[in-house]
């Protein structure tokens, strides 16, 4: 029983920089390693010990500060960079918990991050003056295209009302202009990345935009007969209400505001609806391949003797496949997303 290792309480934060740990041991003094230290804890006095492998290389230097309640660990990572979990092993230790006196997500840190770089640089007019452009532009983007995702959203939503299921059959003909215009502006999110201009990835935005204009131009544009089918009013439909909750929330992240059931709605809402639209698509790509196959639209010339050309069709059965692909990829992506903001909140309130 004298060998047994006692392990404390542990609970951890990060910032871009930097990792927190705060230990729970009163009047802990620190041995040659700061993960062995004796002090009081939940089983009297007594020597604890603790070991973490971390997710990425972290600086040898550790500061650390005890007081009468705990002991304060700061440890600085090699990078700045943001870490989706602390240790190596995905499965936590059972002494290990989030400290929520600390605890902030990756885009809360990266505001804190910027109100810090914009106290130290506050004599200088061109940093503050590309932080004011750069929020100015991100609001704008954001509040043009919740503009547009609302008007196509009412417009079907009213039509819908009035006409019944008779609307589903001319859903391009009255939102097409609009619809073509924020899919275009929406190249920008492939762009923003790539210049720094927001955090978020470039694989997941180039994987949404890339498939939705596969379907609006490929498929809607360049096909009349595809332009009456009912699968463009459910397509339009499940991008717009998807979208009229996503660009309201990211214009109150740019002036640093947060609606709690927007927040709710942005990271809850694509759990049904983004599945479903990528149904909606991939039964739109599965309607448009026989009329490829009849017209010869965007088939691709071969010698004669291997037939003499290869019908887009085949193209887009393979993108059939691409595109769910494409769903499982972003659907981790999201849901990383809504597990950072969303569910630790929810475990603080408990």
């Amino acid at each position: 029983l004298e060998n047994i290792t006692l392990t404390p309480h542990v609970y951890w934060a990060q910032r871009h920089g930097e990792i927190y740990l705060r230990v729970e041991l009163s009047d802990a003094k620190v041995g040659q390693s700061t993960t062995s230290t004796q002090g009081h804890g939940a089983k009297g006095e007594n020597e604890y010990e603790f070991s973490l492998e971390f997710l990425e290389p972290v600086r040898p230097e550790i500061n650390h500060k005890s007081t009468q309640r705990q002991l304060d660990i700061k440890i600085k990572k090699q990078e700045e960079c943001w870490w989706d979990r602390l240790t190596l092993q995905e499965k936590k230790p059972l002494f290990l918990a989030p400290d929520f006196d600390r605890w902030l997500d990756e885009s809360d840190a990266e505001m804190e991050l910027q109100a810090k770089y914009s106290g130290l640089q506050l004599f200088s007019p061109v940093s503050s003056a590309y932080l004011g452009l750069k929020k100015g532009y991100l609001f704008m983007y954001n509040l043009v295209q919740f503009l547009g995702f609302s008007w196509i959203f009412v417009i079907m939503t009213v039509r819908l009302w009035i006409l019944g299921q008779d609307s589903f059959y001319d859903t391009f003909q009255t939102t097409a202009d609009i619809m073509y215009f924020c899919q275009m502006m929406a190249v920008l999110e492939v762009i923003n990345p790539l210049l720094g201009l927001v955090k978020t990835g470039f694989f997941p935005a180039m994987i949404q935009v890339a498939g939705r204009n596969t379907i609006l131009f490929v498929i809607f544009g360049s096909l009349e007969e595809m332009q009456n089918k009912p699968v463009v009013f459910f397509v339009f439909f499940l991008w717009s209400t998807i979208d009229i909750f996503r660009y309201p929330f990211y214009m109150l992240a740019c002036i640093g505001m947060e609606w709690k059931l927007l927040t709710w709605l942005r990271y809850n809402l694509w759990i049904p609806l983004y599945p479903l639209g990528v149904v909606a698509e991939a039964v739109a790509v599965i309607q448009s391949l026989p009329i490829f196959d009849e017209t010869s639209l965007f088939s691709l010339p071969l010698p004669t003797v291997l037939g003499g050309s290869l019908s887009f069709s085949y193209v887009l059965q393979l993108y059939l496949v691409l595109m769910f692909l494409g769903l499982f990829i972003n659907f981790q992506h999201l849901y990383k997303q809504r597990r950072r903001r969303y569910h630790l909140k929810k475990r603080k309130v408990h």
